[in-house]
């Protein structure tokens, strides 16, 4: 456990790190990154590259989760987004990537006051699975009792209950909570769930049968949690934190292994190295596959946060655009900043460290870096 901290006489905390305090360190061996692979597999499918796309407008549309799919990763649909409210949301993205930063937020959240239309919802993920790629989908725990009858119906070889912080036993006064336990065991799929940022809170979730856990929240590039309601979770100690938890759990369980899906301040290659270096089994990117030139927010990204009825935590925010998708992921990269060929990086950084699989370089050695980037 790390040494704890006198903020004052009444409060003590333990230090936490972010991806910038630490570094990876090589070995004596290196490998060539093409020996290297960066497959993983969760429940009945593999993927080649440990990466999710992020359920929000600005990243994963029908036609990108199907291009990420082709790529080898896994695009997650936020059914809750344009494309389920709306028969062509087209038109309103090109809106938003328009708007004045002053008037975004109050237009964002006009546009997704509209209902969620079941048939929608189907018809989307219908597309996906019509291209012959993994097809997932992403509810809150608010909408997840209201739809999820709709989103098994439809067909869905994952299922992601994301929210800014998803607890495995939810306290509420005026509405009756999901019963995550009852809901994952009823459904036929492997559920992903999260954000969680602890140790505890991640072995509760893991104790309901999730399939895996997502970390982290409050620090994407268009979240401000941390600003709002003062929630945040340094990631390279919560990515730690909750690995811990699933080695746990693998025992107490008698082997059943929960897998760790960090999610939220994963902006760079550098950061997806240092994610799974702590523990992670893959990444879920927001801004990282924003930038691409092909991606639904056409240079600005936002998530469900920024448009919130009634207490925005987030904002539409703009970025560089790099490069299609696929240059993004493989390269090659037009700039040195760690924002394409993501997973040319991985390899390299694999490979520079002698580490032949994910599994394996989860065992890598790290330092606390002073320097930060």
């Amino acid at each position: 456990m790390s040494m704890e901290i006198d903020l004052g006489r009444a409060k003590r905390a333990r230090r936490a790190y972010t991806f910038d305090d630490i570094a990876v360190v090589p070995s004596r061996r290196t490998r060539n990154p093409e020996d290297v692979s960066t497959a993983w597999t969760i429940d009945a499918f593999s993927f080649e590259i440990p990466v999710l796309g992020a359920p929000m407008d600005s990243v994963v549309s029908p036609r990108t989760a199907i291009e990420l799919g082709r790529l080898g990763g896994l695009g997650v649909l936020d059914l809750e987004g344009l494309w389920t409210r709306y028969d062509d949301p087209e038109p309103l993205l090109a809106e938003i990537a328009t708007l004045p930063d002053g008037d975004a937020t109050r237009r964002m959240q006009q546009l997704y006051s509209e209902p969620i239309k079941p048939e929608l919802v189907r018809d989307r993920l219908a597309e996906v699975r019509d291209a012959g790629v993994p097809v997932a989908g992403a509810l809150t725990p608010q909408r997840t009792q209201d739809l999820y009858e709709t989103v098994v119906a439809a067909g869905v070889d994952l299922f992601v209950i994301r929210g800014t912080t998803v607890s495995a036993e939810h306290v509420s006064k005026v509405a009756e909570p999901l019963n995550l336990k009852k809901f994952i065991y009823d459904l036929d799929v492997p559920v992903i769930v999260g954000g969680a940022a602890t140790y505890t809170a991640a072995l509760h979730l893991m104790r309901t049968g999730a399939a895996g856990v997502l970390v982290g929240f409050g620090g994407g590039a268009a979240s401000t949690t941390r600003a709002t309601l003062g929630l945040h979770a340094p990631m390279a100690t919560a990515v730690a934190d909750v690995a811990g938890a699933r080695r746990d759990y693998l025992d107490e369980s008698g082997g059943r292994y929960v897998h760790v899906i960090a999610d939220g301040g994963v902006g760079t290659s550098g950061d997806i190295v240092k994610a799974l270096a702590m523990g992670a089994d893959a990444v879920m990117l927001g801004v990282a596959l924003a930038r691409a030139t092909d991606a639904p927010g056409r240079g600005f990204h936002w998530g469900p946060e920024a448009h919130h009825a009634k207490l925005p935590r987030g904002r539409r925010v703009a970025v560089d655009r790099v490069g299609p998708l696929e240059q993004i992921l493989f390269g090659p990269a037009p700039v040195a900043d760690g924002t394409a060929n993501l997973i040319g990086a991985l390899k390299k950084s694999m490979a520079t460290t002698g580490y032949s699989d994910l599994k394996e370089f989860q065992r890598v050695e790290v330092v606390v870096a002073p320097y930060g980037r």
